[in-house]
C-alpha cells in the first residue's frame, strides 16, 4: 500500500517592509491589476523618501501584496495598496492597513486618508471595516475613465476601529 505524502502547509504570509529587490514583484502584481499602474520609478522614489512608508505581504520570498503611504504634514496618505488577484479574499489587505496605521501611529498624527473609486465595492467595504469614513467625493478624479473617487478618512489608532 503506497500512502500520498502529506505536504507541509505553506507558511503563513507576514507583512514586512518592502525592499528594492521586492520593486519587480510589485511592479508585476501592479500591472496585471492597475488601470493607472505606478511604474518602477515610482515606487522606487517612494522607497527613499524618509515621510514614507512601503510595506509587502509575503509568503517566503513571493510577494502577495502591498501598500504605500506617506506622511504629509499630520496627515498619512495611502496611496496605494494591492493584493495579487490569486491571493484576493484572504485577509492581506486588511493584514497590510493593520501594519501600516500599527507603523503610523508610533508618529502624532491627525489620521489617514484615501481616495479609492467609487465602483470598488469590496476596497471601500474593507476601508469601512478598518474605520474609514466617507468625507466627499473628487469628481472625474481617475484619468482613465473619469471615474469618481471616493474620499475616505479614519481618525485615531487602530484600536479605535474595533
Amino acid at each position: 500500500m503506497s500512502r500520498a505524502r502529506e505536504l507541509p502547509a505553506p507558511p503563513a504570509p507576514k507583512v514586512r517592509a518592502m525592499r528594492p529587490g521586492d520593486v519587480r514583484h510589485v511592479v508585476a502584481i501592479e500591472r496585471a491589476t492597475a488601470a493607472i499602474p505606478w511604474t518602477r520609478a515610482m515606487f522606487l522614489a517612494e522607497l527613499g523618501r524618509s515621510t514614507s512608508m512601503e510595506l509587502v505581504s509575503v509568503r517566503g520570498e513571493e510577494v502577495l501584496g502591498y501598500l504605500v503611504a506617506a506622511r504629509y504634514a499630520d496627515v498619512w496618505h495611502i496611496l496605494n495598496v494591492c493584493v495579487a488577484e490569486k491571493e484576493r479574499g484572504r485577509g492581506l489587505g486588511g493584514e497590510l492597513l493593520d501594519a501600516a496605521m500599527e507603523q503610523g501611529d508610533r508618529l502624532a498624527h491627525l489620521g489617514y486618508t484615501l481616495e479609492v473609486r467609487v465602483s470598488n465595492a469590496v476596497a471601500i467595504g474593507l476601508y469601512r471595516n478598518k474605520g474609514f469614513e466617507d468625507h466627499g467625493v473628487r469628481p472625474g478624479y481617475y484619468s482613465d475613465n473619469g471615474e469618481d473617487a471616493l474620499i475616505m478618512w479614519r481618525r485615531g489608532t487602530p484600536e479605535d476601529a474595533r
